[in-house]
């Protein structure tokens, strides 16, 4: 197997962008779900996956991301009422909320389900889809992200329809691209082992495009990922996530983040939507869900991981939120 240069820069910067590493873990972010396609000009298919096409690879998921690394030649993508997106060689398109979005030469054409055109593999290796009516080729490699809870993710409810982002843009070039093709021909071969990479390989190509997403959002956008532009809400995010057990106060918030109480509360209210005290709060019940689902702690040990003395008070807020105790809710996801 390939391996990563010393020098790959994948992961977001400690501090700040912590508090997004911890929502995509909360989510339970994993890659899988893999086929090449290659088409020949003029061609257009329409997409859409299901999380229950793609439990057989990622396992129980209550949400699919899709993605399309551009291996060679281009296309257009549009998302319905959405505008069209050009792709070229060595670009990735991300579908955070797994919009119906069509595909082609030309995407103004009648398109083809892609259900139709994807050949399934002999044993095991990878689905394959050869589409078109030979002119100039286009060669991709689709893959699926998982994560839990769409509803409840900071992140992907304020990410954009379309994500376009560049190798290039990311890291090694070179390193990416034979990575990905190698590891998906090893699998069209049948050949175990490279699941496992490009499992990987997508969800840092994912966590890339959000953190780079964030970097470029405009100054008066608002909601969870714009906290992570604003360096004081980014600071107080980063505190509350790094210990989200400690019995936070808005003042020690403030000192820490070097403003007044007045200023902060009124940034990070204006910015993420409530106060800091009430996303903790909300943030608790996030990772206590987390760890009820995936975990067989004891729910006294819950508690005490997400800042509660007692079971009681735990289970009625955990009630409040969730709208049933939870014992009840952890047998239910069970």
């Amino acid at each position: 197997m390939i391996a990563a240069p010393e020098n790959m820069t994948w992961t977001p910067e400690r501090g700040e962008m912590d508090a997004l590493s911890d929502v995509l873990r909360i989510a339970r972010l994993t890659g899988g779900v893999f086929l090449h396609a290659e088409f020949t000009a003029p061609w257009c298919i329409a997409a859409r996956a299901s999380p229950e096409h793609c439990a057989p690879f990622l396992g129980p998921t209550s949400h699919v991301i899709p993605y399309h690394y551009i291996a060679e030649g281009e296309l257009e993508l549009a998302v319905e009422d959405g505008p069209v997106i050009a792709l070229k060689a060595g670009e990735i398109a991300i579908v955070p909320r797994n919009d119906f979005h069509r595909m082609g030469s030309d995407v103004g054409q009648p398109p083809v389900p892609a259900r139709d055109v994807i050949v399934p593999p002999e044993g095991c290796g990878l689905s394959r889809i050869r589409h078109g009516k030979g002119g100039a080729p286009t060669r991709m490699i689709c893959g699926f992200l998982g994560c839990d809870r769409e509803r409840g993710n900071a992140v992907i409810a304020m990410l954009p329809t379309v994500m376009k982002i560049g190798v290039e843009e990311i890291g090694p070039a070179e390193w990416i691209r034979t990575t990905l093709e190698y590891a998906a021909g090893e699998i069209a071969l049948g050949r175990p082992g490279s699941e496992t990479v490009l499992a990987k390989l997508s969800e840092l190509l994912f966590v890339e495009a959000v953190r780079r997403y964030v970097t470029t959002m405009p100054k008066d956008q608002t909601g969870w990922l714009a906290g992570l532009a604003d360096p004081v809400v980014a600071h107080v995010l980063a505190l509350l996530h790094g210990d989200v057990s400690r019995d936070w106060g808005i003042e020690e918030l403030a000192r820490k983040s070097g403003v007044s109480r007045t200023v902060l509360s009124e940034r990070f209210a204006h910015t993420v939507g409530m106060a800091p005290i009430q996303y903790l709060a909300h943030w608790r019940m996030q990772v206590a869900a987390h760890e009820l689902k995936n975990s067989r702690e004891p729910l006294i040990r819950v508690a005490e991981k997400v800042g509660y003395e007692s079971e009681a008070a735990f289970s009625r807020a955990f009630k409040k939120a969730f709208g049933t105790a939870p014992a009840t809710w952890r047998r239910a996801e069970a």
